[in-house]
């Protein structure tokens, strides 16, 4: 499965974001990869879900198809697979 990390320009917290999920997925044994994404990119890629700030999953709902998941913490681990098990 992929999924998207993403955030206003695709390289800073986004990358903080997608190390987490892949952290997060390892100790679930979840087989998925994981792209850090901008916000434009991620309006026309294709994906099973996105995981991203409330700020901009409010500016990508009615945008995407996939549910889009937001993180508050993206460096904190029980967070982030509290928001991915949701997911799954």
């Amino acid at each position: 499965m992929k999924i998207l990390a993403v955030c206003g320009f695709g390289c800073g917290s986004s990358m903080i974001l997608k190390m987490s999920l892949e952290r997060v997925c390892k100790q679930m044994g979840v087989s998925c990869e994981v792209e850090a994404t901008d916000i434009n990119s991620a309006r026309g890629a294709s994906c099973e879900a996105i995981f991203t700030s409330a700020e901009l999953a409010n500016e990508l709902k009615g945008a995407s198809t996939v549910p889009i998941y937001s993180v508050k913490k993206y460096m904190d681990l029980a967070e982030v697979k509290g928001v991915f098990e949701k997911f799954l």
